[in-house]
């Protein structure tokens, strides 16, 4: 696959943080997996649903014919592993001030909090790696998460793929904007509003300790 420079690390176990070199080499695993899992997801037949629902925590999830763009990323990540809806939700319960409050709570809720691209906006950014938003598609590297505002205001988010463009210009997102996740030539098609890797690169965040 075409992986990209910059690449993840896996979270590291406490104890065994090992070489860069070594986090480096799992970074890439990571990656690649995260892409295929990411291209499995759009094999699956969603019907575009955000509507609330109570769902179970830990691991908890829609129904698996229905999601949102969300959804997408959400179930990406489990699959490697990582629960999105338990990792929100703990930083959330703790920093409950700096997420946005555009819904007027004044407490956490683990049904939809990692449902909602503004708090996954703050998530990565925390957590993971925020990135500089640029109008070059070499920015944007496999594994990469990127952000959008569509017509209407509507919050909207996607994962960068290591397959191209026709023109090979490029590289193709999976997303979900209402037909069900797609594979698709869209990453200038809407404004760019944040641009992310989740976990963050191990060997910056080596460096920045």
């Amino acid at each position: 696959m075409l992986i990209g420079q910059t690449i993840f690390a896996q979270v590291v176990t406490s104890g065994q943080s090992g070489s860069i070199s070594d986090q480096l080499a799992e970074s890439k695993d990571f990656t690649e997996r995260l892409i295929v899992a990411a291209i499995e997801r759009t094999t699956h037949r969603i019907i575009y649903d955000g509507r609330y629902r109570k769902i179970a925590y830990p691991g908890g999830d829609v129904p698996a014919d229905v999601g949102v763009c969300t959804d997408v990323l959400i179930r990406v990540y489990r699959a490697l592993g990582i629960d999105l809806q338990k990792n929100v939700h703990e930083d959330m319960r703790r920093h409950f001030a700096l997420y946005p409050n555009n819904w007027g709570l004044k407490r956490t809720d683990t049904n939809i909090d990692h449902r909602r691209v503004p708090n996954l906006q703050t998530f990565f950014t925390r957590k993971g790696q925020k990135l500089k938003v640029s109008a070059s598609a070499g920015d944007y590297l496999p594994g990469n998460l990127v952000t959008w505002m569509l017509p209407g205001n509507l919050p909207h988010i996607g994962i960068v793929t290591d397959r191209r463009s026709e023109d090979g210009l490029r590289p193709l997102i999976v997303h979900n904007i209402g037909a069900g996740p797609v594979l698709e030539d869209m990453l200038f098609v809407y404004k760019i509003t944040g641009h992310y890797r989740y976990p963050a690169n191990p060997a910056r965040r080596t460096q920045d300790e």
